[in-house]
This record gives C-alpha cells, sequence and structure tokens, in this order.
C-alpha cells in the first residue's frame, strides 16, 4: 500500500468550531490521564490499607475512590475524637487547677494554722 499524505489546513483557514473540534479529544484524552495518575497515587498512598481489606485482589477505579473515602472518613472521625479526648483533658486540668486556687486562698485567709490545714496545703503541693 502506499503512503497518504494527509494535508492539513493552516490554523487560520480553520473555523473556531473546527478547531474545537480538533482540540477536544486531545483535552478529553488529558483530562482522562489526570484522573486516571490521581487515582493511581491513592492507590499507591493508600496500598497497606487496601491490602488490609482486599488483599490479592485487583481494584478497579471506583473500589479505590470508595475505600479512599471510607478511609478519610474513618481518620477524620479518629481525629475528632482524640481533640475531644484532648479538650476533656484540658477541661479537668483547667478546673482542677482553679479549684486547687479556690482551696489555697480559702485556706489562707485564715490566720491560725491547723494541723489539718497544714495537711491539705501539703497534700494539695504534691
Amino acid at each position: 500500500m502506499a503512503p497518504s499524505t494527509v494535508f492539513l489546513e493552516p490554523d487560520n483557514l480553520l473555523t473556531p468550531k473546527e478547531k474545537n473540534k480538533l482540540r477536544k479529544p486531545v483535552v478529553e484524552k488529558m483530562r482522562r490521564d489526570r484522573i486516571n495518575s490521581s487515582i493511581e497515587q491513592l492507590k499507591l498512598l493508600l496500598e497497606k490499607e487496601f491490602q488490609r481489606h482486599q488483599p490479592n485482589s485487583k481494584l478497579e477505579k471506583a473500589d479505590i475512590l470508595e475505600m479512599t473515602v471510607s478511609y478519610l472518613k474513618q481518620q477524620s472521625q479518629l481525629q475528632m475524637k482524640r481533640s475531644f479526648h484532648k479538650n476533656s483533658q484540658f477541661d479537668f486540668r483547667e478546673g482542677y487547677s482553679r479549684c486547687l486556687q479556690e482551696a489555697f486562698h480559702f485556706l489562707s485567709l485564715h490566720k491560725v494554722r491547723t494541723e489539718t490545714q497544714t495537711k491539705l496545703l501539703s497534700h494539695f503541693q504534691k
């Protein structure tokens, strides 16, 4: 078969509609490549997590996306629990410190130091 030559019209001879028709498949391929690349990156980032849930199975793109969403939700919930726990500890310490200050203030108002006051102040200082 003889080689055929394709003559492309110069850009200035194409209408905008024709230019868009030529450009659309290229742009679409680039978009799909970006999506596929991102899905592959997710798969690599969460490879250990995927192996725990579905060992020895080839994951489809939809599986990767679903498992990523599930993993991110789980991590978000853990983060909220940790945050709540830290706030609870902070609130407890803050309340305890405030109570201790009030007790010291109350005990210091009385000039006469009884044995109980002394023991109590000693205990609080520990």
